[in-house]
C-alpha cells in the first residue's frame, strides 16, 4: 500500500515539474517584454531596461549633456544604470517565483 502511495506522491511531483517547465518557458517569452525605469537621483538620466537585462533606452537632459561636466554624467549614468537592473532583477525574480509556485530551485532562485 505505501508503495501504491509514493507512486502517486511522484506523479504529483511529475505533473508539478510540468506545469513548471511550462510556466518557465512562458516566464521566458515574456521577460524581453518587460520594461522597467531607471533614474538617477536628480531625475537628469532615465534608462529604460527589459526584463531579460537589455538596455532599451537612455535619456540625458540636455541641460547635463551641454554641462561638460563628464563625472557628473558619469555617476547620474551609472546610478540610472544600477537602479533599473534592480528593479528589472526584482521584477525577473517576481517572474520566476510565480513560474515555480513558490517552490526554490537551487541556482535559479536563491
Amino acid at each position: 500500500m505505501s508503495m501504491f502511495g509514493n507512486l502517486g506522491e511522484m506523479a504529483g511531483i511529475m505533473k508539478k515539474f510540468g506545469e513548471i517547465q511550462k510556466n518557465m518557458k512562458q516566464m521566458k517569452e515574456e521577460l524581453p517584454r518587460i520594461e522597467v525605469l531607471g533614474e538617477d537621483s536628480n531625475n537628469l538620466v532615465q534608462v529604460k531596461v527589459s526584463g531579460d537585462f537589455s538596455l532599451r533606452s537612455l535619456y540625458i537632459t540636455p541641460a547635463l549633456a551641454a554641462s561638460g561636466n563628464t563625472e557628473a554624467l558619469q555617476n547620474a549614468i551609472f546610478e540610472a544604470v544600477n537602479q533599473a537592473l534592480a528593479k528589472a532583477k526584482m521584477e525577473s525574480a517576481r517572474k520566476l517565483s510565480e513560474a515555480t509556485g513558490g517552490i526554490p530551485i537551487p541556482g535559479l532562485t536563491d
